[in-house]
């Protein structure tokens, strides 16, 4: 049962990489995505270096595309 389930996982892994990889409108919709979260990720990232007051100090520019 295992083996039908990482079988089925890798080609539905292997199937949506060559699907991103030919549509472009696809491969926009993933780009979009990680930059949300990285957005995210940097807002939640700067909250906790606030809170335990690490983050006191100039913070680097961030770099835009």
């Amino acid at each position: 049962m295992e083996k039908m389930f990482c079988l089925g996982f890798a080609l539905g892994a292997l199937g949506g990489a060559l699907l991103v990889a030919n549509s472009y409108k696809a491969r926009s919709i993933v780009k979009k995505s990680q930059a949300e979260f990285i957005e995210k990720m940097d807002e939640m990232m700067d909250e906790r270096l606030k809170a335990c007051g690490c983050g006191e100090g100039e913070k680097p520019e961030k770099k835009k595309k």
